[in-house]
């Protein structure tokens, strides 16, 4: 797979900090991926994140997207219109009293000329399923519908990779379902590639891969099913794992051989199904 963001042995420390917060990461990511990254509170993925879009650099090491250097100020603009960022709180990205304005702000004062514009903001709003409402004040919606228009402002300018920093933190459950199913139709029909910071397993478990991240390191890199079925080392390290994978490690603690790279309830309910037609016989 080609990739669009290449981490070398990237360490970060904070100006006059003596806390090393990231330690040698090493991780590339392919054109297309939907990579979530995990980690509990000051494992450092939400310093990572910053480094993909330049709002930090290297102390040390590299950070490559699409080609560019992160660390190269000259190609600062060029960057971010190639890796758009999205943070948990949508108010602070909403800048307009109107939706369809707030999404063509950005193409504004990129001196887009106004038919593509119009164009970009209303492709944008479609592809979040809030083209119903580009005329609304934000004031009036829903924390979801918020973020998914703060998502259509990122759309709008095209970017080859979003980067979403907890984006569904602030969101009750619909919103937050609201809010993934966009971006992962963003990624499956558009071919975005997405890194979804998150403390939400089944978020995770729904993504292409899974890194987790602790005390700066990456620990674990592959499939959510790979990475869930190490459901000791995750508790160790302070991380719960979905609700079916854990039910199918107690139940092969309890002696009952099932699979430990369950990670959705349709794979559970056939797993069972099958152990207890197995058991019929």
């Amino acid at each position: 797979m080609e990739k669009i963001i290449e981490i070398k042995n990237l360490h970060f420390r904070y100006e006059n900090g003596k806390k090393e917060v990231l330690k040698g990461i090493d991780l590339d990511i392919g054109k297309g991926e939907f990579i979530a990254i995990l980690g509990h509170n000051g494992s450092g993925k939400s310093t990572l994140a910053k480094h993909l879009n330049a709002i930090l650099v290297p102390t040390e090491g590299s950070v490559t997207v699409d080609g560019i250097d992160t660390a190269d100020d000259s190609k600062l603009f060029e960057l971010r219109q190639r890796a758009g960022m999205v943070f948990q709180n949508p108010d602070n990205q909403i800048v307009s009293s109107v939706v369809e304005e707030d999404v063509a702000f950005a193409l504004e004062n990129l001196g887009v000329p106004y038919e593509e514009m119009r164009k970009r903001v209303d492709e944008s709003l479609k592809a979040v399923n809030m083209y119903d409402y580009r005329l609304h004040s934000p004031n009036l919606l829903s924390g979801g519908q918020k973020q998914r228009v703060a998502i259509a402002g990122i759309i709008a300018m095209r970017p080859k990779c979003i980067i979403m920093d907890e984006p569904t933190a602030m969101l009750d459950p619909q919103g937050r379902r609201e809010v993934f199913s966009a971006v992962r139709k963003m990624n499956r029909e558009h071919g975005i590639t997405i890194v979804l910071i998150t403390h939400y397993m089944d978020e995770a478990s729904r993504c292409d891969r899974v890194a987790v991240m602790d005390k700066g390191r990456i620990i674990l890199d592959d499939v959510p099913s790979k990475v869930f079925s190490q459901v000791d080392m995750l508790k160790k390290i302070g991380l719960d794992v979905p609700q079916v994978t854990e039910l199918c490690h107690g139940l092969r603690k309890s002696g009952i051989e099932i699979s430990e790279e369950i990670i959705s309830e349709e794979e559970c309910v056939e797993a069972l199904l099958k152990l207890f037609s197995e058991g019929g016989k």
